[in-house]
């Protein structure tokens, strides 16, 4: 059985890594993240992006639940900009 590239991580089976990110958004200062509304506002527009492969953006490579998470960050895909 094939896993769906058009997931997130955890969707995705990759529990191992998501864990890892979690971990790391953690260790990050509050203030640098955005809220729980605006994070989901941003990966519910990436799920529905073209550029989403295994719970990375394939415009810049970075893991979706990092980049939705961080403040000072916004969508890859200059062309055609989601949030």
């Amino acid at each position: 059985m094939q896993n769906c590239k058009k997931c997130l991580l955890l969707e995705a089976g990759e529990k191992v890594t998501y864990d890892e990110i979690m971990q790391y958004i953690s260790t990050l200062s509050k203030d640098a993240l955005v809220s729980d509304e605006v994070y989901n506002a941003r990966i519910s527009e990436c799920k529905e992006c073209g550029n989403l492969l295994s719970g990375m953006c394939i415009k810049c490579g970075c893991y979706i639940e990092v980049r939705a998470r961080l403040k000072d960050t916004s969508c890859p895909d200059y062309n055609n900009t989601r949030w």
